[in-house]
């Protein structure tokens, strides 16, 4: 979560916007849901380190694996990359690639868990209107807020909204009001986001801000927080 002061005229704040965005240390990956007969396993990478992942298997507590080591549910980290990691799971082997944890399909809400970067960021994958794009969680945001640069790349053409001025590190800039027809992450959908988009170079990154995260129930344990959808 971001903790700047920065502002956005109308009473929307934008944090760290004039920080450069660096990739995460630790990354999100896909879970698997992987059935040895009658039973099914929930397993779930959360994050990826040199030689190691965190795991949480069956909505379990998170496990720390080293390669080799071998859980009490049967599953083995074989390897690690930078975009993913290798498992036995009960004699099969399975790769697991970049994106994000997955929740075992059933009647629950929606959810998606995010990792803190090394500077404490929650920074992760998502997509707008169908497009991928990079979002750095913020709660100090009203809207999502969007580079102009990445607003064209995703074919939003935002210069129709309404236009507000926007107060940041580098002074004022220019926005325009937009509204997104869906923002996703992982298997987490909303539809009709608010959003604004900024011109100039005040904000480097894409900011998923509370038009968003107030449609979830917010849960933060460590460096961990998991998103699950309320409405």
């Amino acid at each position: 979560m971001s903790r700047s002061g920065s502002t956005l005229h109308q009473d929307l704040p934008l944090a760290k916007l004039g920080t450069p965005w660096r990739p995460a240390v630790a990354a999100i990956v896909f879970g698997l849901l992987f059935a040895t007969g009658a039973a099914a396993m929930d397993v779930n990478v959360v994050g990826l380190f040199p030689n190691k992942a965190v795991v949480q298997i069956d909505g379990g507590k998170l496990q720390t694996l080293s390669i080799g080591q071998k859980t009490a549910e049967g599953v083995t980290l074989l390897a690690v990359t930078r975009d993913g990691a290798t498992f036995d799971i009960d004699g099969q082997r399975m790769t697991l690639g970049l994106g994000h944890a997955r929740m075992k399909a059933s009647t629950a809400a929606a959810a998606v868990m995010v990792m803190a970067d090394e500077r404490g960021q929650f920074a992760t994958n998502g997509e707008v209107n169908g497009i991928a794009i990079r979002f750095t969680v913020d709660t100090g945001a009203s809207l999502v807020a969007l580079p102009a640069i990445e607003a064209r790349r995703l074919g939003l053409d935002y210069r129709k909204g309404p236009p507000v001025l926007m107060s940041t590190a580098n002074g004022t800039a220019a926005g325009y009001r937009v509204q997104l027809d869906t923002v996703r992450l992982g298997d987490v959908t909303v539809h009709g986001v608010d959003a604004v988009v900024m011109e100039g170079e005040g904000l480097p990154v894409a900011l998923l801000g509370m038009s968003f995260l107030k449609r979830m129930d917010i849960k933060r344990e460590g460096e961990i927080m998991t998103l699950t959808k309320r409405y």
